[in-house]
């Protein structure tokens, strides 16, 4: 029972990762789009391709803290009492990032408008790096079992730091590729090939970070690199490789659709190499998943639910994706 409910778990941290990690990669984008005038086509772009869908995204982070707290309470009191200064950073971030983004649209006056745009933007950056770090905590090993762990040597360490550096450089590759899907959606060539470039930068840094990640991790995080070369290396260098190297190759002529699905996967597939470099251990070795696992009523009651909220929310959020991507909803 335990491990059908860290499978579902697993499968909320995947899709915000991807949603969600697409919205924050935007507005890295529009924080690096350059002045009023040189990024106001860009920066309008990003608006509309966000707009209708960036703060839904964030029902995968609620359901992923619902389960987690309900599904493996002792390792949620662990990671919250260890980590709760990266985790509130983040929390602040997603805070000011919505009011920024809301803000931008309504005020008038230019100077407060670069005002609330450099929050949202800086905050679209801040928000992915500190999950990033939680990530690199957990994984790491540096969230004793019971909690109550360093509160700053935690997430201030190298796995962590590589954490966080990859969510913000995958969430701008993500965000890149689908901005340039989206130009070409639109025929807007010239925004096309500005994003197409960006998407092709960020697979670079994105894969010196992989390389240099190899050294960090066997130094910082035996246990983990272990476990990488042994079951998570082939799906994370087989799936992630070839659909990041064939989305870049198809970003001059593929169908947009095609390419936002490649992207998905190659970011979709470094997380579940994570995952499954991670199993069956939920805080490296302190504490595994059927140790930390809440009573089978329990799990039988959380896994009914999420079946019933699958059936409501996904669909729902299917629609608000298609009619999106069609134009729909968008003012007059």
């Amino acid at each position: 029972m335990s491990s059908q409910a860290a499978a579902v778990l697993f499968a909320g941290v995947v899709a915000y990762a991807v949603f969600g990690g697409a919205d924050f990669g935007a507005g890295f984008w529009d924080l690096t789009a350059g002045g009023a005038e040189r990024g106001r086509r860009p920066r309008a772009l990003i608006d509309h391709a966000i707009g209708p869908v960036w703060e839904a995204n964030h029902v995968w982070l609620i359901y992923c803290l619902v389960m987690a707290w309900t599904a493996f309470p002792p390792a949620f009191v662990a990671i919250m009492t260890t980590l709760y200064i990266p985790l509130g950073l983040a929390a602040l971030g997603i805070v000011l990032r919505g009011s920024g983004f809301a803000f931008r649209k309504a005020l008038v006056q230019t100077s407060e408008r670069r005002i609330t745009g450099a929050v949202f933007a800086s905050s679209s950056v801040i928000t992915p790096f500190f999950f990033g770090a939680v990530a690199g905590g957990i994984a790491s090993g540096r969230v004793p079992r019971g909690g109550g762990g360093d509160a700053l040597e935690s997430w201030l360490n190298p796995t962590s730091l590589l954490g966080g550096g990859m969510a913000v450089v995958t969430a701008a590759y993500l965000a890149a590729v689908f901005l340039t899907a989206e130009a070409r959606t639109r025929k807007v060539p010239d925004l096309e090939d500005h994003f197409r470039r960006r998407a092709i930068a960020a697979a670079v840094v994105a894969g010196a970070l992989s390389a240099a990640g190899i050294f960090i991790l066997r130094a910082d995080a035996p246990h983990l690199f272990s476990r990488r070369v042994g079951p998570g290396l082939p799906l994370l260098l087989l799936l992630s490789g070839a659909s990041g190297l064939a989305a870049l190759l198809l970003l001059r002529r593929a169908d947009p659709r095609l390419l936002r699905v490649l992207a998905v996967a190659a970011v979709a597939a470094v997380l579940v190499g994570w995952g499954v470099g991670q199993y069956p251990n939920l805080l490296a070795t302190h504490l595994s998943f059927a140790k930390a696992a809440a009573p089978d009523p329990t799990l039988r009651s959380v896994l009914v639910v999420f079946g019933a909220a699958a059936l409501l929310i996904v669909p729902s959020l299917a629609l608000l994706y298609f009619l999106q991507q069609r134009g729909r909803l968008e003012g007059g």
